[in-house]
């Protein structure tokens, strides 16, 4: 090993240069950025398929697979200047696809062994998801900002993958459909401190 430099050091290092080579890539061959986005989304879908018939691990290699394509599609964008609105709102709407049909592909699983706790479980994350974003969007529409608590997208996405991958979905439900939705109410109740505030100003 380089003195002075750490495992996670020379792996953080790896992994930008290996992105930053898919992205010069990508953006080299003009890809759309909103193509990329799309992409990640039939993987996605994929990898729900996966789910739906029990392939845990399998599935979480998918997810990760398709992180690549979430994770590049912005960059894509800024280095052929292809930076719009709509190609925000795009990549949004289609983040919350992925997540549905992901859980979608779990309810199914869960409810063909009959585990209807499981199920529920998955239910309550889907619905944590959902509204952590609605919430922060609607908040944001009444206040400059609101992007508290701790389960986003990236979180949830690395909990469903490390679960899948380690054979621990269960443990993996437990904790995003607690802490999705205790994210939820952290911003409901950042919101209602911030706009009272502004209305005694």
């Amino acid at each position: 090993m380089i003195r002075g430099t750490s495992i996670s050091g020379l792996l953080g290092t790896a992994g930008t240069w290996i992105l930053n080579s898919i992205v010069n890539l990508l953006a080299a061959f003009k890809v759309h950025p909103n193509v990329l986005t799309l992409i990640g989304l039939f993987i996605n879908i994929f990898a729900a398929v996966l789910f739906g018939k029990g392939m845990f691990t399998w599935a979480g290699l998918v997810v990760l697979f398709a992180g690549i394509f979430d994770m590049v599609d912005g960059e894509v964008a800024r280095r052929t200047g292809r930076v719009t609105r709509f190609g925000a709102f795009f990549d949004s709407v289609i983040d919350r696809y992925s997540d549905m049909v992901l859980f979608l592909g779990l309810v199914i699983w869960y409810a063909k062994v009959d585990k209807i706790l499981y199920a529920a479980l998955v239910g309550l994350s889907l619905i944590g998801s959902i509204m952590t974003s609605y919430t922060r969007a609607r908040a944001e529409s009444l206040i400059p900002a609101c992007k508290v608590g701790f389960l986003e997208r990236p979180e949830r996405i690395v909990l469903l993958i490390i679960g899948s991958l380690t054979n621990r979905l269960g443990a993996a439900m437990w904790v995003m459909a607690v802490l999705s939705n205790w994210t939820v109410s952290q911003r409901i109740w950042y919101t209602w401190q911030e706009t009272k505030k502004l209305e005694q100003a």
